[in-house]
């Protein structure tokens, strides 16, 4: 019998389709494989095994039935802990949240279910999506299957969605769910050798997902593969009402368009992202990617990004300021945690709450965006940046006119040691320089893995699109997918 946790979404759904094996058997292999690693990875807060074998069952008896199987009939999948799940519990990785059970399930999530996935368990992340290592969760941090030779230090694996990214890693789910404000899919998966998509902002309702910077947050799919990406996106996006940012647009079927020939297509190189000290290992494997994508047909042309420099800092006022904003509704009044010392008036309850329900991220990030909110500094900060958000967006429309996609480094390193950065928030903060100019302009983008550094370990590629341009993007990162031939993965020692 084939390793079940070895087949990709494709093979899985595939394979429970044609009868080969039995979506039930699926489940009980990935919910052993779960079981086995939990208490090494720290992938999950919660775990569903009965939930993945109920939605199994039905697919089963669907199949056995005749009835028509959905795009994701047969394949257990993780979610994210920042999708509200129906009855299970939902923290956002903070004990502001802890017990909160939803009476509600997110659109994303209700989209997957009916597609005919099952859930193996709500994944961990940092902390209100709020880091790049997965060490502000609340829950202890997620530790990344991949290690260095002869080495045991354990490695993030990325964040915000580095139980997403470590749990496909070590194949304890096929695909899960992530979300993007500024990098938090693709870091992640360049960080784990894995494939993720960041689809253009509104794709994918917002609705039942805990908020951090509404106007950033975007839900898209982590898998192993491009198609894998394409197919799972397919399940995830679509126009909701109840989501006044959600794109009334039809869905478009990625996976069967799928192409590796970009033939007739122009691939941009941004001159900005030549970072000096830029890592050895990471601009080769971009010189790698630019001669996959002449290989697949493309013309490379040379692009200008002039106000990428000031992307980060931009983010870091925007975000943040959205952040406190969006969190204020955590106090203690109707939901989640509540501390209520002696005494106390209401004021007291809200302060005594947020102190410890909060952790520290997320304390600097609210401290940083009502301060950029107040009075005597909205127009110096939050104004200035909103206009040169307008500006990065500028550039790439710019650039869009001399290209079709956009190609990039994931991240400027590939996967750092726990402990190696937490030390210095801004050093962390500079994990995200290449992704977030295309999370500021909405831009779809995916990160596919592009082979691995001296270490031996995995480094990400990262394409750019088009608003509403995923199928570039996907074509593109199928493209350097099949010349890259990433075959490398984490050797088990959990």
């Amino acid at each position: 019998m084939t390793n079940l946790t070895e087949l990709t979404l494709a093979e899985i759904r595939g394979g429970v389709a044609a009868g080969t094996f039995k979506a039930v058997e699926v489940a009980e292999s990935f919910n052993a494989a779960v079981a086995d690693a939990q208490a090494a990875l720290n992938a999950f807060i919660v775990t569903t095994p009965e939930a993945a074998l109920a939605a199994a069952a039905k697919v089963d008896a669907d199949r056995a039935a005749g009835k028509p199987l959905g795009k994701m009939a047969g394949v257990p999948i993780g979610m994210k802990d920042l999708f509200a799940t129906k009855g299970v519990q939902t923290t956002a990785a903070s004990k502001i949240l802890a017990g909160f059970k939803p009476e509600y399930e997110s659109t994303v999530s209700q989209k997957l279910w009916d597609a005919g996935a099952g859930m193996l368990g709500k994944l961990n992340l940092d902390q209100f999506a709020m880091g790049s290592s997965n060490e502000t969760s609340a829950f202890g941090n997620v530790i990344s299957p991949w290690r260095r030779p002869g080495d045991t230090a354990p490695l993030a694996p990325g964040g915000s969605s580095g139980g997403s990214s470590a749990a496909i890693a070590a194949r304890l789910c096929p695909a899960a769910t992530g979300t993007d404000t500024g990098g938090s899919i693709r870091q992640p998966a360049a960080f784990t050798g894995i494939s993720g998509i960041k689809p253009t902002y509104g794709r994918c309702s917002r609705w039942g997902v805990v908020a951090f910077a509404s106007s950033l947050d975007q839900a898209g799919p982590m898998a192993r593969t491009v198609t894998d990406c394409a197919i799972m996106l397919e399940a995830m996006a679509g126009f909701d009402p109840k989501d006044a940012t959600s794109l009334d647009m039809p869905v478009p079927d990625w996976s069967a368009a799928l192409s590796a020939d970009l033939r007739g297509k122009k691939v941009g190189i941004p001159r900005e992202y030549r970072l000096d000290g830029l890592s050895a290992d990471v601009a080769k494997s971009w010189d790698d990617g630019i001669a996959w994508l002449k290989d697949a047909g493309a013309e490379v042309v040379d692009v200008s990004l002039p106000h990428s420099k000031y992307a980060l800092p931009t983010y870091y006022i925007i975000a943040p300021a959205e952040a406190s904003s969006n969190l204020a509704r955590y106090d203690g009044v109707r939901y989640g945690l509540r501390d209520l010392p002696d005494g106390a008036n209401l004021q007291d309850m809200y302060a005594a709450t947020r102190a410890a329900g909060f952790g520290p991220e997320v304390k600097r990030r609210i401290l940083i965006g009502t301060y950029v909110l107040s009075a005597g500094f909205y127009d110096a900060y939050y104004t200035q940046a909103q206009k040169v958000r307008t500006l990065i967006a500028r550039d790439f429309e710019e650039a869009f006119k001399q290209c079709d996609v956009i190609l990039a480094p994931t991240a400027p390193s590939a996967a750092f040691a726990l402990g190696e950065k937490s030390a210095d928030p801004l050093e962390m903060y500079l994990n995200d320089v290449f992704s977030v100019p295309a999370s500021l302009a909405g831009l779809p983008a995916m990160s596919v893995p592009a082979g691995v550094d001296a270490q031996g370990l995995p480094l990400g590629l990262q394409i750019i699109g088009r608003p509403f341009d995923e199928q570039g993007v996907l074509n593109a990162g199928l493209a350097i997918e099949q010349r890259a031939a990433f075959s490398a993965k984490p050797e088990k020692w959990w």
